[in-house]
């Protein structure tokens, strides 16, 4: 070992300070043989490992036959995936395809580590990623929403704040630390046999490529490849910015899928096609002939290239454009990318029948070619606009195969959000039961301190049901892993009426379905004022809860119809509420210039506040009716039909069981949505055959926020 005296002292008042050691020392001491290495602020090796069981939200798949005896399970697809259809054509087993709302770290660890990983391998493992990470530091997650003829720009809500902030907050440190754990993570689910895709722009391709050199290697790269576009800004001082990267890596280079005939593109006989002589063969087909390598007896190997077979594209794509305004398959989301452009990636690097997955899924190109290609899908992302925004276009998808008498999978809607408090006050089920029942105790307090503390509300110990005092106003805090149920608000009511108390805020992660309003109507009639709030998932973020940024919604209320006619059933939606605020009317009308203009929303209404050069200002309310909230609506006309079962495993043997959580999945039946060309909206479903008897019908709400709501109606047919 060859260090210095000097440098030996060096080191120890490094040690005795409990700082780290310049790289320099490391190469010195460890004799490290790594040539280069991409080092960042807080770089670490550690992999997320959490587990958390996915809950089944929503069940999509449009029905592929009106009638029992038009359904088809004799076709291919579904005879070699296993899957079989009910007497409606709804899928009943197989694979379904999964559209996952959350943290994508938090989603692939689980993917990675939890009881789904086996469903992964047995449909062959995952064989192409491609993403389309952040890598523009000022892509926000704020989303631009129509309100009539005007454009309203949603914040993001604190959730996608802190992911951003997570991002961004260092700049370069901070985005690649995002990535490299998360590529980590993706690398670890891809099968042998599978490859990435990873979409970048100037701003990251360079980290982004050294990064994957470092993770899968730098002998898997397969393509570098530049996708050109002829849309963008122009500049004077620089060459136009006309080009984004995409890196390709492989699981292992030597067997990786690649169906390079399978992407052909038209090989022109002028200037844009191979080099070579052009030659006609005896049946007039021209081709080129382009010389190969020698062998090794040194002759020379000549390829035919038929210039109506086409070639396989070179690793610059100047073919496919970026989308433009009025292009069909637009959904005006930021990020989205043109279909041709997954189309290729998919075909050339996925059999029919393969998994895919896109984690940052944006608006659902991925998932979209993807499903009219043939392939299982996984897709993810941490804004509720992009999961709302795919729902739409894979069901419009389901509809269009459906029309072309094409098969499809269903496909279903998970997230982690409900399991991420039961992982915050989880116990050790290793200690003994008294242990258990005190650290429980110890949880549930520091989760009620973590409550109070977000909704900035003062603790109060004299009373039963409440839990701390806010604004002239007691506050109650839910179950820590249960809905808040009819009984709990009872039991409020109870002692409302015992201490003369009026104004109560009930705070919950969740509510019992068709819980409200009736029980708010009763409270109401006593004399008790009674709102109820959602705690959002970001109180679990201790930065947001230092700096007062946690917001606590009011619960939107839905009023449904049901119309019954003989065996039929048929669901009129007659109104929806909501109570969201995004800036305010007092601070737009003080903050705001001459020839000002400024859309807010101020308690579930939408206003455009201006101000004129003479410095008057005007209101103008552009949500004129309940229904300019709406973007889609869907019906389960059987309710508590299908049980929600997830698989966990056992802690004390190991292995996987199933699970019910005790909650319902939702079956989505029928559905209503608008589309950037058609934004009507219908009112009353179709009507829907049932057999006799008593049932609970599920309506299910989204906002033009991508947030929903449901209720529960019980129905007599």
């Amino acid at each position: 070992m060859r260090i210095t005296e000097q440098e030996k002292q060096e080191i120890i008042r490094y040690l005795e300070a409990d700082k780290p050691l310049p790289d320099k020392y490391r190469f010195l001491l460890f004799e490290d043989k790594r040539e280069a290495e991409l080092v960042w602020n807080g770089k670490t090796h550690e992999v997320c490992n959490i587990v958390l069981p996915f809950q089944t939200i929503e069940n999509v798949d449009e029905p592929r036959a009106e009638k029992p005896e038009d359904t088809r399970n004799d076709h291919p697809l579904f005879k070699a995936a296993g899957i079989s259809l009910d007497g409606r054509g709804r899928q009943l087993q197989g694979w379904t395809n999964k559209l996952i709302w959350g943290d994508n770290k938090l989603i692939l660890s689980s993917l990675k580590n939890g009881p789904l990983r086996e469903e992964i391998e047995a449909q062959g493992g995952l064989k192409l990623i491609y993403i389309d990470p952040p890598f523009d530091v000022g892509a926000d997650f704020s989303m631009d929403i129509e309100i009539g003829s005007d454009t309203f720009t949603k914040k993001p809500n604190i959730l996608e704040e802190i992911a951003y902030r997570d991002t961004w907050g260092k700049g370069a440190d901070s985005f690649i630390a995002m990535i490299y754990e998360r590529l980590l993570l993706m690398r670890d689910l891809l099968a042998e046999d599978g490859s990435i895709y990873v979409h970048c722009d100037y701003r990251v391709s360079g980290f982004i490529r050294l990064v994957l050199d470092e993770i899968f290697g730098k002998s898997a790269l397969l393509n570098e490849i530049i996708w050109c576009f002829s849309q963008g800004a122009k500049s004077k001082r620089m060459f136009g910015r006309k080009h984004n990267t995409i890196f390709s890596y492989a699981k292992t280079p030597e067997s990786q899928i690649f169906n390079g005939n399978a992407v052909r593109v038209e090989m022109k006989s002028g200037k844009q096609s191979f080099g070579g002589r052009l030659e006609t063969d005896e049946d007039g087909r021209k081709y080129r002939l382009v010389y190969g390598t020698k062998n090794a007896q040194g002759e020379t190997k000549y390829y035919k290239y038929y210039l109506d077979e086409g070639k396989i594209p070179e690793d610059y794509w100047i073919d496919i454009n970026s989308l433009q305004s009025g292009v069909a398959e637009r959904v005006d989301y930021p990020t989205q990318k043109p279909e041709a452009l997954l189309e290729r990636i998919i075909k050339a690097s996925s059999n029919e029948d393969d998994l895919v997955a896109d984690f940052f899924c944006g608006s659902g190109t991925t998932a979209a070619v993807a499903e009219k290609l043939g392939r299982k899908w996984i897709a993810t992302d941490l804004g509720k606009f992009a999961i709302h925004t795919t729902r739409k276009r894979m069901i419009g998808v389901q509809r269009k195969l459906k029309d072309e008498g094409k098969d499809y999978r269903a496909f279903e809607i998970l997230n982690l959000g409900k399991y991420e408090r039961q992982h915050f006050i989880g116990v050790n089920p290793n200690l003994r039961e008294e242990e258990q029942r005190r650290q429980l105790e110890e949880k549930e307090a520091a989760f009620l301190d973590l409550i109070l503390r977000a909704y900035r509300a003062e603790k109060v110990s004299q009373f039963e049901c409440f839990h701390g005092k806010h604004a002239g106003r007691l506050v109650a805090v839910g179950p820590v892993n249960l809905p808040v149920t009819r009984l709990f608000v009872e039991e409020i009511i109870l002692e409302c009426r015992k201490h003369h108390i009026t104004k109560v805020d009930i705070l919950g992660f969740e509510f019992e379905m068709g819980l409200f309003p009736n029980v708010l109507d009763e409270a109401r009639a006593k004399g008790i004022d009674i709102a109820p709030k959602y705690i959002p998932a970001e109180v679990f973020d201790k930065r947001a809860v230092e700096k007062n940024q946690v917001v606590f919604h009011d619960v939107s209320y839905i009023e449904v119809r049901p119309h019954v006619k003989g065996n039929t059933l048929a669901v009129e939606l007659t109104d929806f509420s909501v109570f969201y605020s995004q800036d305010s009317i007092a601070n737009a009308e003080a903050s705001m210039k001459k020839k000002g203009c400024r859309i807010v929303v101020e308690r579930g209404q939408i206003w455009k506040v201006s101000r004129d050069k003479d410095g008057i200002i005007t209101r103008e309310q552009l949500t004129q009716h309940w229904t300019d909230w709406i973007d889609y609506w869907s019906v389960d006309f059987d309710f508590e039909s299908k049980r929600e079962i997830i698989r966990v495993v056992n802690p004390e043997t190991g292995e996987t069981e199933e699970q019910w959580t005790g909650d319902y999945v939702f079956e989505n039946e029928w559905q209503s949505f608008r589309t950037k060309k058609d934004r009507s909206l219908e009112l009353k479903s179709v009507a829907h055959e049932c057999p006799p008897g008593r049932r609970k019908v599920a309506v299910k709400v989204v906002d033009i926020f991508g947030n929903d709501t449901m209720t529960i109606v019980e129905v007599t047919v």
